[in-house]
């Protein structure tokens, strides 16, 4: 490894330490992402010729140009597409629409609201993503949970249920997408041997995190009503509520009918949902339209969370330098040695360095370092490209920054890293582990 190699993976490490200590620092995670961000592509520009051969003369500024842009226009479509998603669940939320939902889950014991919370959320990530129905399960949390303790407990849960549903299902998480797309996981191979192993990662948690769950929620009169929409009749809500989750469910089907990323979908599905919005509040005059105005698009949009959008851009920014420089190629390479083949070390160990560094460049990583072989591991629908849809799903979990999902939820109910280290990571390590050992009994001893 380089010197200028090992400066910028300083960096990364001493920014990331930093994010890690946000809760003693008081600095937020927002700004320590962005100057990792410029530092670590400010230091790849001391030598670009280094990592990018074209990077030479008259043409570094151009070759440099071509792959942070790249980068970029990648890390823009996941910012889009959460900026869009967040928008269209409080939309939907604000008119009525979750109403029926939390009224399903409701309940003043605090264990049943708990296993509650992981079916639902194991369910619809499977349905949506992971990302989607994070932001979904919290806005729902606000309206049930008042006390702050209790809160956090189950929003970790959510980011482990969310992982978990999202690790068996094609359309459930960013990197089964990709394998998906790929080629090397099918639909119905994925959904029949994940599914046992996914659910028994979150059944286990959800476990140990009632045990520290004990007597019945306090409600008060705010936090127990479901939404006022006096100004929109049930119909309308019903519509609202329809187009919102409909859409989203339709994003992967737009994705596999035009090609387009799934950000083009959520943006055509707020599109859609804002005129119809703006449709049912035309008619309405004052003094109505004071209410009616906190509820529409324009006013939502004001009120995202910017901070949460920022650090996704400078902490997937950052990972973009380290997968240029080639240090993540290099890592997959050496567990692969290391470990002589072992798939499910290799593959469990990525799964760890997915808590760590996105899983999104760690798949992109390990596709291009491995080419699918006709039979074995390796084969279409292997144990390898299998349990790296698992092992890169579920792994997030260990760490609130592990995961689209973490990260939002993070951003959303202020959960810090510590805490959850300290509370939440251990429990979802045993349930990441117990996970691929049912999948180790299922090949072993079902389909073998």
């Amino acid at each position: 490894m380089s010197t200028l190699t090992l400066a910028i993976v300083i960096v990364f490490c001493i920014g990331y330490f930093f994010i890690a200590i946000e809760s003693v620092t008081k600095i937020n995670k927002a700004a320590v992402a962005l100057l990792m961000l410029v530092l670590t592509w400010s230091l790849f520009m001391i030598a670009p010729d280094s990592y990018l051969p074209a990077a030479v003369g008259d043409h570094v500024a151009s070759a440099v140009s071509e792959v942070i842009e790249r980068h970029l226009g990648s890390t823009s479509t996941t910012l889009f597409f959460l900026m869009g998603a967040m928008t269209i669940v409080e939309l939907v939320d604000q008119n009525g629409g979750f109403n029926f939902v939390r009224n399903m889950i409701q309940t003043r014991s605090k264990r049943s609201l708990l296993w509650r919370i992981a079916f639902m959320t194991f369910c619809l990530s499977a349905i949506l993503d992971n990302l989607t129905t994070s932001i979904v399960m919290i806005m729902i949390l606000r309206k049930l949970v008042s006390e702050r303790n209790d809160r956090i407990i189950y929003a970790s849960l959510v980011v482990i249920a969310a992982n978990s549903g999202g690790a068996f299902s094609p359309i459930g998480d960013v990197t089964t997408i990709m394998l998906w797309n790929k080629g090397v996981i099918t639909a119905a191979g994925v959904i029949l041997k994940l599914l046992v192993p996914s659910l028994v990662s979150m059944v286990i948690p959800a476990y140990l995190l009632s045990l520290s769950l004990k007597g019945e929620l306090a409600f008060t009169g705010k936090m127990a009503q479901t939404v006022r929409t006096d100004e929109l009749t049930e119909m309308q809500r019903k519509i609202i509520f329809f187009l919102g989750v409909g859409g989203l469910m339709f994003v992967p089907i737009f994705k596999s009918i035009t090609h387009l990323p799934p950000f083009v979908g959520i943006l055509l599905v707020l599109g859609v949902l804002w005129t119809v919005t703006e449709l049912f509040y035309a008619h309405l005059k004052e003094p109505e339209e004071k209410g009616a105005m906190q509820k529409r698009v324009t006013q939502m949009l004001t009120r995202i969370d910017m901070s949460t959008i920022l650090f996704f851009l400078g902490i997937l920014m950052a990972v973009a330098c380290l997968e240029t420089i080639g240090v993540l190629t290099r890592m997959g390479e050496g567990l692969n040695t290391l470990f002589d083949g072992n798939h499910y070390l290799v593959t469990g160990i990525i799964g760890m360095l997915s808590s760590i560094i996105d899983n999104v460049p760690l798949v992109a990583g390990c596709m291009g370092m491995y080419s699918v072989a006709p039979v074995g591991d390796m084969a279409v629908d292997g144990v390898f490209w299998q349990l790296l849809a698992y092992c890169a799903g579920v792994g997030g979990s260990m760490l609130i920054v592990g995961s689209a999902a973490g990260v939002v939820v993070m951003g959303l109910e202020k959960i810090t890293f510590g805490w959850y280290m300290k509370r939440i990571s251990w429990i979802a390590f045993v349930g990441y582990i117990a996970g691929i050992l049912c999948y180790w009994l299922e090949s072993a001893f079902i389909f073998a």
